[in-house]
């Protein structure tokens, strides 16, 4: 699986926020885009999604085999996208079933970011790190091999970040892609970087 960005320009609100950003990600890899607030990482982030239209250039999801598909991809925004009224494990076989083929079982997501005794409470009631590692669990109970992920680790405690860290260095390991648009280091050796508005590294 290959994510290729091509000469994306992006704008919001009829300003421009960036222009002409070029990579291609592999197997195995993964890029943080950094930078100030307002610089357009999470426009950059829902570009690469397909949530927002660039204003030139292009993104692309190819197979191995030089196929594109549309299917290839988790997005995590800075917003949980769960439903208060409903349980934990209510929320995560709703995205499984949305999004089909099922890697591992709700409680099993949930025993993977240490949270399977709320898998029976509203989503409500949980406290804001609770919520965000749900949201994290989401990745795991459908396989998508790109991860594109806006502050992932906000709401957390420093546990918990390194939680995020070893899911996602494991994701890396078995030949998946993430991409994470955030302002705090993740603790996730080898990844490349991409600050707004200065060449990749």
């Amino acid at each position: 699986m290959r994510l290729i960005a091509d000469q994306v320009s992006g704008a919001r609100g009829g300003s421009e926020l960036f222009c002409g950003i070029s990579f291609a990600l592999q197997d195995g890899e993964g890029l943080v885009i950094t930078g100030p607030n307002g610089a357009g990482k999470s426009t950059l982030l829902r570009i690469l999604a397909g949530l927002l239209l660039p204003t030139a250039g292009s993104v692309s999801f190819e197979n191995d085999d030089g196929s594109q598909t549309e299917d290839a991809f988790h997005f995590l925004s800075s917003l949980n996208a769960m439903k208060d009224q409903l349980t934990a494990s209510e929320n995560l076989t709703f995205w499984q079933q949305f999004l089909g083929a099922a890697s591992r079982t709700p409680l099993q997501a949930l025993e993977a970011v240490n949270l399977p005794h709320v898998a029976n409470l509203p989503f409500g009631y949980l406290s804001t790190g609770q919520k965000r590692r749900v949201a994290i669990a989401r990745l795991l109970c459908v396989h998508r091999p790109i991860w594109l992920v806006d502050e992932p680790t906000s709401g957390l405690d420093k546990a918990s970040e390194r939680l995020f860290a070893d899911l996602a260095s494991a994701h890396l390991k078995a030949g998946g892609i993430l991409v994470a648009a955030t302002h705090l280091p993740l603790g996730i050796d080898g990844l490349r970087n991409l600050v707004i508005g200065e060449a990749l590294v």
